[in-house]
């Protein structure tokens, strides 16, 4: 592993000020994934800020706006919340998968984000939900919709100076559940071949109030499957809406072919892991 500083900020101002110096800054929230880049050179830099000490990025708590959870709390703690349990079943489904109970026990869930994986577990979750990130620098914080986050493979919007401090997703009526499946070749500790996020609120006349649906895996960063979302809302919930719904979110994937499957099966996932989501999100509301 290269040479670089350490630095361990106990107040967000601290950790600030150091991400506003200049070179090469990372920031190490669980360590799961930047170390082993830095040992593989995918990564490289000149200090590294263990941001877990920090009280902001460790928040996990329902307010009037919605559900807030600190850039550094863990995937254990996030899984195992009663508030997220009950209002945001997605998000506890993709926390369970993501590496073993060790590896849930350290990651944060801003490491996944900010990683930026196209197969990250608990981003199509997320923004089923409608997410914020609140970054900050030095000079100030901003909120960015989670759907813009993404810039490419590896690559978020956020600027050299920011950290992302927490997420915000907003209120979840009881009318509403959400659901996250992946395919992966192994049993677990495996990435996601496709991963399929699903919202579904549902009126009492067994209207479609509300629709999302987010893939990973098929395309360079996460994707909405909009117009899958679009046949949805408004509609009567039925049997062949669902079905016809996961048919059109496939128009949203753009994958490859590599060794882990071929462009024409992930395509094929989409449809499968769409319909079993949405099918997931209509018994959890009816529950």
């Amino acid at each position: 592993m290269p040479d670089f500083d350490f630095a361990q900020p106990t107040s967000l101002k601290e950790a600030l000020d150091l991400f506003a110096a200049d070179g090469e800054v990372r920031a190490l929230v669980g360590g799961t994934d930047i170390v082993d880049q830095l040992k593989t050179g995918r990564r490289n830099a000149d200090m590294v800020v263990d941001v877990k000490r920090i009280p902001e990025l460790q928040r996990l708590e329902v307010a009037d706006d919605g559900l807030h959870i600190g850039a550094a709390r863990n995937l254990t703690d996030i899984a195992e919340s009663p508030a997220v349990r009950a209002d945001y079943g997605g998000l506890a489904d993709s926390s369970l998968l993501i590496g073993s109970w060790q590896i849930q026990n350290r990651a944060g869930l801003g490491g996944n984000v900010c990683n930026a994986a196209p197969s990250g577990d608990t981003i199509p979750a997320l923004l089923a939900h409608d997410a914020t990130a609140v970054v900050a620098s030095a000079s100030g914080r901003r909120n960015v919709a989670l759907a813009d986050f993404f810039a490419g493979p590896g690559q978020t919007v956020l600027q050299k100076d920011e950290i992302l401090i927490e997420l915000i997703l907003p209120p979840s009526p009881r009318n509403g559940a959400s659901s996250y499946l992946r395919f992966i070749p192994r049993n677990e500790m495996d990435i996601a071949v496709v991963g399929v996020g699903s919202y579904l609120q549902i009126a009492g006349d067994n209207m479609v109030e509300k629709a999302r649906i987010a893939l990973a895996s098929v395309a360079p960063t996460p994707v909405r499957a909009r117009d899958a979302e679009e046949i949805l809302e408004g509609n009567i919930l039925t049997d062949d809406l669902l079905a016809s719904a996961a048919v059109t979110a496939v128009e949203s994937a753009t994958p490859i072919t590599d060794v882990r499957g071929s462009a024409e099966y992930r395509r094929e996932l989409v449809k499968v892991l769409t319909r079993r989501t949405l099918e997931i999100c209509r018994d959890r509301v009816t529950a």
